[in-house]
């Protein structure tokens, strides 16, 4: 299933699922009277794969009309949830630990453990809704198009075999970086400030992708192509990113791993590109759909 946060015109945030891309299915209206339809889709995350399984058979069912359902151009698309912790990934793919090595200070050869670092719930924005270029603060405002694990079920010390098990779904982030506000080889508020963590705008149940390792990326800014790589070129995959990060950290029911970036950064560009305001810059992730944001001033 394809679970999204969405408004109505006029309305409080509600619990969804995406129907052939055009069309929202309100479950609360939908459902409600047959299910205890959560208030959120955290909650929805948070309360178990067996509930997701009873609201799939009773979608399968449902005659669609329009009591219950939306065009998506009448809603507005929220971030699907606000994550419990964003632990991001660097230097995944081998050509960007290849491209970063060389027009960034990192290290130029290929990482024997994952690269870890976080960002805080508060960068989060909705598909649609603007990224913030704050010209005081960077004149570097980068993109990388990432793949994004939902965590489903608490995850301490699981094997890479175990690990897939507590993935509740997949959905997109775009890992905005202020470049030049990395602070001693920090990279928390290059990367954590407001808006930089585009989100959404589905959340696509891990049934629906039973191999996370072959999914196609891409990103655009404005109508030119920037990015695109395909999940199997990961260094770490994500079973062996479950694994290594709750090897010493628990990972709760929506908590969001973003998986690295392939390489076409704006950094390695030459000259180098980076973000500015009016442009428009979207993300794709095959099988989950399009995430794209525009840019605006932050004053």
């Amino acid at each position: 299933m394809r679970f999204t946060t969405f408004t109505p015109r006029g309305g409080e945030p509600r619990t969804g699922v995406l129907i052939d891309d055009d069309l929202v299915l309100d479950l609360d209206a939908a459902l409600g009277e047959i299910l205890d339809i959560p208030r959120t889709l955290f909650e929805l995350v948070t309360a178990g794969n067996g509930l997701v399984e009873k609201i799939a058979s009773a979608v399968e069912s449902l005659d669609l009309d329009a009591s219950t359902t939306y065009p998506i151009n009448d809603v507005q698309i929220e971030a699907p949830l606000r994550p419990g912790k964003i632990i991001g990934v660097g230097l995944n793919y081998d050509e960007h630990v290849e491209e970063s090595g060389r027009s960034l200070d990192t290290d130029k050869e290929r990482p024997e453990r994952p690269v870890l670092f976080s960002k805080p719930a508060t960068a989060v924005v909705a598909h649609g809704q603007p990224i913030h270029h704050n010209g005081i603060l960077t004149q570097q405002l980068d993109w990388e198009c990432e793949l994004a694990v939902v965590i489903g079920k608490p995850a301490k010390a699981v094997s890479a075999d175990a690990a897939l098990d507590h993935v509740f779904g997949y959905s997109i982030v775009n890992d905005i970086s202020a470049r030049d506000q990395r602070r001693s080889g920090q990279w928390f508020y290059s990367k954590g400030q407001d808006t930089y963590a585009p989100f959404g705008p589905v959340i696509v149940t891990a049934d629906e992708i039973k191999d996370p390792q072959n999914l196609d990326l891409a990103l655009w800014v404005n109508d030119e192509q920037m990015q695109s790589g395909n999940t199997g070129q990961m260094i770490f995959s994500v079973a062996e990113l479950i694994a290594d990060i709750s090897s010493g950290m628990t990972l709760e029911p929506g908590d969001v791993i973003i998986t690295g970036s392939p390489q076409g950064v704006g950094a390695a560009k030459n000259p180098p590109r980076f973000l500015r305001p009016g442009d428009v810059v979207t993300a794709r992730v095959e099988k989950i759909g399009t995430l794209s944001n525009p840019v605006k001033d932050a004053k």
